[in-house]
């Protein structure tokens, strides 16, 4: 058979070829390829970068936010490091409001850690009866506060709203100031002696820490809301004030109009009948609160005439409850707790009304424990919107206590010695009589001492049309125990007397210092309009913080109507100025 030599040269040849064409094409598919991961890799870093800088805009954006949301507060440094650690932060700050949010939040994180901390001191064994109670006393404080919080929380979700926005802002910054009043009251309970001073030392820490807070949430709040409120006014071209009256007399337009005909008239039909005798529902006010629903509905207990010698507890729970007494001659709700005794202050009370829209009329608190008894409260009111019309409140040292809250009183009663009106609610006096009594030898009579701690709190004790004058024991003597319109129990401490009628049973300096200069520059204290033997200012003390009033807007500011009323505000009868002053 012939055979080509050539032909394995040829399938040679065309081996070659195929490979070289085949090296070719990997070539350059790799290097297609290559071209392309390099494009993509340059856009998904390119992308990454644009994502970065997203993500780091949006972060300086939350903090700036938070920063300068936290200049406003006391205590700015602290506000920032407790907000600018949340974590997502920038998903969770958007605007000032989310700050606000996010700072009432971690507040009510620390006053959960506090309340369990008080809670593991109180199952100690070695505590002393009064340590027990003060602990006691801290427990309902941090348990009112978390409440108080989530009604804030809640506010905050809808705010503003339909209602406008100077009413919702009086309940925000009401709440809040009652915060810090209760991580005070917590402290106070441990300063009556060296050992408990000692044991307070425990918790605090804590307790300043969650003061703290509250008041950079109540800073940044007023903050917000100011701002708002000045551009609802400009918005609607009005001032935010409702008046209205039911006969000689204003009432606070949170009272409803059924609340104001219960307060003026004595024909109501009561829910259940307390009567020491055993002719009604009950024997004992305290059975009867007990008794009575935890609503919104109004109820009615009417106490009969007689002694009634208990301590009555009218907690946040019992809500619209009203005393109806048959007179405040008649009847009598009495006790004798005292701090010489081993109670605390605040654990005195013969009444505590906290229960929010707490009425009272035509009764007598007591407490009997005497001027030797120290601190001893007849009644402690905590109650928002809680308002008493005749009734007398009769002690000696702290009669009174206005623990928080709004509160307005018109035609009572009140006589003690020492800081007999004490506490931080924001609390009116109207057409009242107010009475020093004899104290001990060498102790001095203190109208008032007023607990204001934070310049943002809307809290101060407000004597309005009233009558300062003396009991009959001490009128004999009234020169040998000076009596002072008030002392500062607190830094920010505020009092206004107005268009009242004062006798000479004032010391013409008016006013007494607490401790050397403390408070002295950062009070206010103001008097207008006042007239009587010890009305002159012409002694007055000449401290930074007290201050004549002259002007009319000023005062204003404390009538009912602008300091609890939220719109309306009260006149006496007869009295010859206008609504407005």
């Amino acid at each position: 058979m012939f055979k080509n030599p050539f032909a394995g040269m040829l399938d040679s040849g065309k081996k070659k070829n195929i490979f070289f064409t085949v090296i070719a094409s990997v070539l350059i598919i790799s290097a297609i390829i290559g071209i392309a991961v390099g494009v993509n890799s340059r856009t998904s870093n390119a992308t990454q970068t644009v994502t970065n800088s997203d993500n780091i805009k949006a972060t300086s954006t939350a903090h700036a936010i938070v920063k300068s949301s936290c200049s406003v507060t006391l205590h700015p440094d602290l506000c920032y490091s407790t907000i600018s650690t949340t974590p997502e932060l920038t998903k969770k700050v958007k605007s000032p409001k989310d700050v606000i949010e996010l700072a009432v939040n971690k507040t009510k994180e620390v006053i959960q850690r506090n309340y369990f901390t008080i809670k593991k001191l109180s199952a100690r064994t070695d505590l002393t009866k009064r340590e027990k109670i003060a602990l006691h006393d801290c427990l309902e404080m941090a348990a009112e506060t978390l409440q108080e919080l989530d009604q804030i929380i809640g506010y905050l979700e809808t705010y503003p709203t339909k209602k406008g926005i100077r009413r919702h802002v009086d309940d925000i910054i009401t709440l809040l100031s009652t915060t810090l009043t209760n991580q005070e009251t917590c402290i106070d309970g441990f300063s009556h002696d060296k050992h408990e001073r000692d044991f307070r030392e425990l918790l605090i820490a804590g307790e300043i820490h969650a003061e703290k807070l509250c008041s950079n949430s109540l800073a940044l709040i007023k903050n917000m809301t100011e701002t708002d409120m000045v551009n609802e006014v400009q918005v609607n071209g009005r001032k935010l004030m409702d008046e209205g009256s039911d006969g000689n007399v204003n009432w606070p337009e949170w009272l409803s109009a059924a609340d104001r005909r219960l307060l003026q008239s004595g024909s109501v039909t009561p829910n259940v009948v307390v009567a020491a005798d055993g002719s009604g529902d009950f024997r004992t006010v305290s059975a009867a609160v007990a008794a009575a629903p935890s609503g919104s509905s109004r109820y009615v207990i009417r106490i009969a005439s007689g002694v009634y010698r208990e301590n009555v507890d009218i907690p946040a729970g019992k809500r619209n409850l009203m005393f109806l007494g048959s007179g405040r001659t008649s009847t009598i709700i009495t006790g004798s707790r005292s701090v010489a005794g081993g109670s605390t202050t605040f654990n005195s009370a013969t009444v505590a009304a906290v229960g929010a829209g707490f009425l009272a009329r035509d009764i007598t608190f007591q407490n009997t424990a005497g001027p030797s008894g120290n601190q001893a409260v007849a009644i402690r009111v905590g109650s928002d919107l809680s308002a008493f019309y005749q009734c007398d409140m009769i002690a000696y040292q702290d009669t009174l206590y206005v623990h928080s809250n709004r509160q307005f009183y018109i035609n009572c009663f009140i006589a003690g010695t020492v800081d007999f009106i004490f506490g931080n609610a924001a609390a009116v006096f109207q057409d009242c009589d107010i009475h020093a009594r004899r104290p001990n030898p060498n102790q001095r009579n203190m109208v008032t001492a007023q607990g204001r701690s934070d310049p943002n709190q809307n809290t101060g004790i407000v004597i309005q049309k009233c009558r300062i004058g003396a009991t009959s024991d001490l009128r004999a003597v009234q020169g040998s125990f000076p009596t002072y319109l008030g002392r500062p129990w607190r830094e920010y401490s505020r009092t206004v007397v107005m268009q009242s009628t004062i006798s000479n049973v004032i010391n013409p300096a008016g006013w007494f210092p607490w401790n050397g200069n403390f408070a002295l520059d950062t009070l206010y204290y103001g008097e207008y309009q006042n007239t009587g033997a010890g009305a002159s200012t012409a002694n007055r003390v000449t401290w930074r913080g007290y201050r004549v009033i002259t002007s009319a807007t000023e005062a204003q500011r404390f009538t009912a109507g602008n300091f609890i009323g939220g719109g309306n505000w009260l006149r006496a009868t007869g009295f010859p100025f206008s609504l407005g002053l």
